[in-house]
C-alpha cells in the first residue's frame, strides 16, 4: 500500500526515490516529496540534532540568511503589525529582526519555546523558517497556522524546494535526517488554493502566503 500524503491526505503517492537510509514517496496530487513514517526519528533523536544548531542573532551571517524572508515580508507589512515564529528553534533570530524593525513578536518551538497558549491568539503574520520539511503532519499543521492569521495576514515559509528525481537524488536537502517534507511550487500552489489564499515566491527559498 501507498502511504498517505502528510499534506493532503491522497493515497495516491508513488515511491519516488531510495538511498541507504530512507524511501521518498511523491504524491500526484499535491506534489510533496516525504518520508513514510517508518523513517522518522524520534523526538529525543530530533532533540539531539537540533542542540547542535549554533544560531544566533549576534551571527551577521545567518542575519544575511534569514533576510531571504525576513526582507520580502516586512515590506508587505503594515506598521506594528504583530506576528508568530513558529518554530524559533534554541536561538531565536527571526522574531528580534522583525522586533528591531517595529513588529512585536511571539515565538513557538515544541522544544525550545513550547507555551502553547501563543498557538490560541491571532496574529498579522506568521513566519516558518526552516521549519516545514520537519513536519511530520505538514497540512495540518499549515491550516492551523493559517487559521491564526486575521484577514490579510500573511504566512511567511522558508524551504528549499524539491526538483526532479535527478536532481533530488543529488539534494544535500534530503542528508538530514530530520527533514522529511519536501515542498515544491506546485506544493504551495496547492496549498494556497486549499486554504483560500494567494501564494508569492520572491526568493527561491521562500514562499509568501497571503488570507484571502
Amino acid at each position: 500500500m501507498m502511504p498517505t500524503c502528510p499534506l493532503c491526505a491522497a493515497e495516491d503517492a508513488p515511491h519516488f526515490h531510495r538511498d541507504a537510509r530512507r524511501d521518498y514517496h511523491r504524491c500526484r496530487r499535491c506534489d510533496l516529496v516525504f518520508v513514510p513514517p517508518a523513517f522518522r526519528l524520534s523526538a529525543a533523536e530530533e532533540r539531539a540534532v537540533y542542540d547542535q544548531h549554533q544560531n544566533s542573532p549576534d551571527d551577521p551571517g545567518y542575519r544575511r540568511f534569514l533576510s531571504r524572508l525576513f526582507a520580502p515580508l516586512c515590506e508587505r507589512l503594515a506598521p506594528g503589525a504583530r506576528g508568530l515564529d513558529f518554530g524559533a528553534g534554541p536561538g531565536p533570530t527571526l522574531s528580534v529582526m522583525f522586533e528591531e524593525a517595529g513588529h512585536p513578536m511571539a515565538i513557538y518551538d515544541p522544544f525550545y519555546a513550547p507555551d502553547v497558549s501563543v498557538l490560541d491568539a491571532t496574529y498579522d503574520f506568521i513566519t516558518a523558517s526552516e521549519v516545514v520539511e520537519h513536519l511530520f503532519a505538514p497540512g495540518e499543521t499549515l491550516a492551523r497556522l493559517a487559521a491564526m492569521l486575521r484577514p490579510g495576514g500573511w504566512l511567511g515559509l522558508m524551504t528549499k524546494r524539491a526538483g526532479d528525481r535527478e536532481a533530488f537524488a543529488r539534494w544535500h536537502y534530503i542528508l538530514d535526517p530530520t527533514h522529511v517534507a519536501f515542498f515544491s511550487a506546485a506544493s504551495f500552489r496547492w496549498l494556497a488554493d486549499t486554504l483560500d489564499m494567494t501564494v508569492e515566491f520572491p526568493a527561491a527559498d521562500v514562499a509568501l502566503l497571503q488570507r484571502r
